[in-house]
């Protein structure tokens, strides 16, 4: 069962686990399991429509319409950036304290695209793990909010800057994954999409859409001795302000 995060006749929003890809893709024609097949048989049938994308290894708020007018109206927010993503990361090294990234990115069409993305660090981290003759290993915990919205963006701009998501493919660093994969078994990337805030699309009232992260990126964190209870407690409690005026989300029967 997937976890639904918000629910009315117009809209509906999951969080996507890891590995689960949106749709059927030619890139990954290996995949019998689809968010939107499996999102339309819990709720009894009814088409759904993605508004936007997210990665498969990437977990997080995934946003579907209910009919093709709200599909547009909301294509329409995305496509003039009314609509506010932001996401949890976890990256090789300390990064910067926060930066802009305004990096253009070439499609699979060959066209280059700009593309900007804003982060801002959490926490920094560093554990006994031994790599390129260090006897330790250094991380940090960030927070992204992409302004554009270019395939494998994060994953390419925190490449651009020499912090790699950890866990990322193929944008990030192979050695330092497979040292993961041999010492933790980790097969995961650490990118969660934790925030969506954007205006109703028929009430026009502000949704701020929260996502819990999963299990695997929860095990990262108590490795690597980051408070990521803390800080999702004090995000949960700032949802929970901001929406105890809206209506109760509607239900199927």
């Amino acid at each position: 069962m997937l976890e639904i995060l918000y629910q009315d006749e117009y809209i509906i929003a999951i969080n996507k686990p890891s590995g689960l890809l949106v749709h059927k893709s030619f890139y990954a024609r290996d995949a019998k399991v689809f968010a939107i097949q499996e999102l339309r048989n819990q709720i009894g049938g009814r088409h759904v429509y993605p508004i936007h994308r997210l990665d498969r290894k990437t977990s997080g708020v995934l946003l579907f319409a209910l009919d093709k007018k709200v599909l547009k109206i909301m294509n329409d927010r995305f496509a003039t950036r009314e609509v506010e993503k932001k996401y949890l990361a976890i990256l090789r090294g300390w990064s910067p304290e926060e930066l802009t990234i305004d990096y253009d990115l070439t499609n699979n069409d060959g066209v280059i695209q700009n593309a900007i993305t804003y982060f801002h660090r959490l926490q920094t981290t560093e554990i006994e793990l031994e790599f390129n003759n260090q006897p330790t290993s250094r991380y940090c915990l960030v927070e992204a909010i992409p302004e554009t919205g270019r395939m494998h963006q994060l994953r390419k701009h925190f490449k651009h800057i020499f912090h790699p998501i950890l866990g990322s493919r193929p944008h990030g660093c192979n050695k330092h994954n497979k040292l993961w994969l041999e010492n933790f078994e980790l097969k995961g990337m650490m990118l969660h999409a934790h925030q969506l805030i954007f205006n109703h699309p028929i009430t026009n009232e502000q949704l701020i859409l929260n996502a819990k992260i999963n299990e695997e990126f929860s095990r990262v964190g108590t490795i690597l001795k980051l408070d990521l209870n803390t800080y999702e407690i004090a995000m949960t409690e700032a949802v929970a302000n901001t929406n105890e005026d809206l209506a109760i989300p509607y239900s199927y029967k």
